[in-house]
Formats: structure tokens, sequence, C-alpha cells
């Protein structure tokens, strides 16, 4: 599942994962729960960010690897986070082999539609869940853990802009990788949560019905 930030792609991935019965795989919260276990490869992550580096796409691809080839994940899954890099799908290629085919799903929403919306988003300061209900927001009380919301510091207007910039250069490539195949789709995000959702499942069904699996 692909899109910019603030596109609605967390909450379409929890859907869809919901609907099918299949693990939604999170890389922040895989790369949480790597560090907290103390894999090797969590404990690679920790040194790195420890120095306050990047996680490197090796290691990001590791815990990855870890995560799928876990049971629940052999009937599919949403990945949601991953890949961010052409490297990372390359790498995502290889862990594929042997699976269901990989249906890319590309939120696409204007610019200042995603601007208008970070600007009014409020997250829980506890899980990092974005408020999804108007009651939610209104009573500023996480619906998950009962969490305060709150803004992001970083979803103020410049930032906002600056952080869809990056986004811009960094997923293009990735899509110009996907983009040709026929697992690919792109939807239009700037709809409703439940309108979003109707067409995700249409697309799925198209792809379904082209052979491609899910």
């Amino acid at each position: 599942m692909l899109g910019a930030p603030g596109a609605g792609k967390g909450t379409q991935a929890e859907r869809l994962a919901r609907a099918l019965r299949i693990p939604k795989i999170s890389t922040g919260d895989i790369l949480r729960e790597a560090v907290h276990t103390g894999t090797e490869i969590g404990r690679r992550a920790k040194a790195i960010m420890d120095r306050g580096e990047l996680v490197s796409d090796d290691v990001m691809i590791g815990i990855v690897r870890e995560r799928l080839d876990r049971a629940d994940a052999a009937a599919g899954f949403v990945l949601d986070g991953f890949p961010r890099t052409v490297a990372q799908a390359e790498a995502l290629d290889g862990i594929m082999r042997g699976r269901a085919p990989l249906v890319i799903i590309d939120i696409d929403v204007p610019e200042e539609e995603l601007i208008r919306r970070l600007g009014s988003r409020l997250v829980c300061e506890n899980c990092g869940s974005n408020a999804a209900a108007p009651g939610e927001a209104a009573s500023l009380v996480c619906a998950k853990c009962g969490g305060q919301l709150i803004q992001r510091s970083d979803d103020n207007d410049a930032t906002v802009r600056d952080r869809l910039a990056v986004y811009r250069a960094k997923t293009m490539p990735l899509l110009d990788y996907y983009r040709r195949r026929p697992t690919f789709r792109s939807i239009n995000g700037a709809a409703t949560p439940d309108g979003v959702a109707e067409e995700l499942a249409r697309m799925l069904d198209s792809v379904s019905g082209n052979g491609a699996g899910q």
C-alpha cells in the first residue's frame, strides 16, 4: 500500500487486512517489535537508532523478511510503509518469490488536500494511531488505547510541504518501478474513507479477475 503522508494508507491498510483476515504489517510496528524482542536484526536496528541514524535498507529488509516468514502471513498480508525505495522493492520481489503475485495499490491524493488533512490530523501520543472518527477527535481520547490525541509537531504547513516534496522525490522512482505491472493500481484517495475502501475492493477484484490472485 503506497501513498503520501496524509493519503490514508494506514487506515485503508487496516480496513483491508481486517476484511481479508490477513495481518496488516507496518514497518514502524515491526521495527519496534524487533527492537523490543531483541532479535539479532532488532539489536542492529537499535544500535543504529541510538546513534541517531536512519535504519538502512539491509536492516529494514531483514526485519520485513523475518515478519513475512511467520505462519500468519502465509496466506497473504497488507504492507504499510514498505517498500520505500527501489532497493527495498527489489528485495521484496525476492522475498515474494514462490508466493502469489504482489499487488501494489497507490492511494493518490492532490497535494492541497494532503496539506489540509495533515494540518488537522490528531494522533495518539501513546500508540501513534490517527483519530479515525469525528467523535474520537472531539473527545481527544484515542479509541484504541485511551491515550491523549495531539497534533504532531511536524504537521505544520511548511514542514508538511517539505515532507511531501521529499516523498515525491523518493517515491517517483518506486512508482515507475511498479507502474507497468499488471498488478499495479492507482486509486483516488480524495474520496471519503468508505469510498476509497469500496474502490480498493473493486481494484482488487479486477486484479484477481486477471488471474493475479491476492
